[in-house]
């Protein structure tokens, strides 16, 4: 869909990356008019806003007055972003200061608006800052958490913009749901993602075909939907969806270990990763040799513990939890089995998917059914992954309002 959006930037040394947060939006097909702040303007000229927009640029109320931009902008956009917010941006918009036009816009806009702040950790976290976020996020604005990592200087620390590819992502979901609203606004989410790896020597392990974007899917979504998410990921290739906290893992007990820790004050579980059921009995501390002309030793397997029937049996009153089944069986058997797993991992839905050296795995698109323990059955057709993730949330959030 072409949209028209404001490309809000505040005057932090991040605003350079706010270029190529444009340059997404546009090539998209998005009309986008950026609104610097008059700081803004000392990181990055406006000539370089107007040639990468190839559209007028002010930061005050009176260029275009005949115009009224401080109303007719805020009115007429279907996204505001503004990136990177500042400490000072974010506190005028959460007290109605109209100071310039893009407070004047943020004032106006009655669609979705998304704020990705970056600034030094000490500002991020001061009680000030932190209060008007929260009466933000209260009203419906979607603040995302940034990112940690190097900051301005020699420091590092949360406060880091997230990455213009994940914003951009993360608006697009904003912009695809309109004003749904942020539904999951003061839930904590813990979604799974990717495949985990049991070492069998120092060069080698057993592992799968997961790459994690199912997974990265539901945590991006429901990021957008207004959730505090945490990501447990295993073996990531990809970018940390922005607002998200990732913590990476390794073998299946490592998943284990940070899920139940994550999940302990969960309000809904989403167990996409796909753990290994099974991981070497022993370990070779040395690479093992291949020696000429003899065959190789077997390798016995353990069980590696299973997950989602420990949160199934730890799961606190109100918590939904999610897991899936990846099934390479013909419809009617995957459905059987997926039915009899949903039972014994005690768990509020299910999601059945198809999979195979050619299906799901890597693919930007999946297809489900979603099995209930209420007895439902949702058949989902073949979409974006980022769209099935958004139609479970729908059913999440549906168990969550009458828990």
């Amino acid at each position: 869909m072409t949209a028209r959006v404001v490309l809000g930037v505040g005057g932090g040394i991040a605003a350079y990356k706010a270029a190529e947060l444009l340059r997404l939006f546009t090539e998209s097909g998005h009309r986008v008019r950026v609104i610097p702040t008059a700081s803004a303007l000392r990181f990055v000229g406006a000539p370089t806003w107007a040639a990468l927009s190839r559209e007028p640029v002010a930061d005050d109320v009176w260029a275009d007055a005949h115009e009224v931009p401080h109303v007719r902008l805020g009115k007429e956009a279907d996204l505001v972003v503004v990136a990177p917010a500042t400490a000072d941006l974010i506190a005028k918009a959460a007290h109605g200061l109209a100071d310039d036009l893009l407070t004047n816009t943020l004032l106006t806009a009655r669609c979705p608006v998304v704020l990705a702040p970056a600034m030094h950790t000490e500002m991020w976290e001061h009680p000030a800052t932190q209060a008007n976020v929260a009466l933000l996020r209260s009203r419906g604005t979607l603040v995302i958490e940034p990112a940690s990592g190097r900051l301005t200087g020699s420091d590092t620390g949360k406060g880091r913009l997230p990455d213009p590819t994940e914003i951009f992502a993360y608006a697009r979901r904003a912009l695809v749901r309109g004003g749904a609203g942020a539904d999951l606004a003061g839930r904590h989410v813990v979604v799974t993602a990717g495949g985990t790896r049991e070492p069998l020597d120092p060069v080698r392990f057993l592992g799968n075909r997961s790459s994690g974007k199912q997974g990265y899917a539901f945590a991006r979504t429901a990021a957008a939907r207004g959730a505090r998410v945490t990501l447990v990921s295993a073996n990531p290739t990809l970018p940390a969806p922005a607002g998200v906290d990732v913590v990476v893992v390794g073998t299946t007990e490592e998943l284990r270990k940070a899920t139940v820790e994550a999940a302990a004050d969960a309000d809904a579980v989403v167990m996409a990763a796909a753990p290994a059921d099974f991981r070497p009995a022993a370990y070779a501390a040395e690479k093992i040799k291949k020696v000429p002309g003899a065959e190789p030793a077997p390798i016995a397997l353990a069980l590696n513990p299973d997950i989602a029937a420990e949160l199934g049996e730890r799961k606190p009153a109100g918590q939904v939890l999610v897991v899936f089944a990846a099934e390479t069986v013909a419809s009617g058997e995957a459905l059987a089995n997926a039915r009899r797993k949903l039972a014994v991992k005690k768990a509020d839905m299910i999601v059945v998917n198809q999979v195979g050296a050619d299906k799901v795995f890597g693919s930007d698109a999946n297809a489900a059914t979603v099995l209930g323990a209420d007895g439902t059955e949702t058949v989902f057709p073949q979409q974006p992954k980022e769209d099935l993730a958004d139609a479970v949330w729908d059913l999440v959030t549906t168990r969550l309002s009458t828990s």
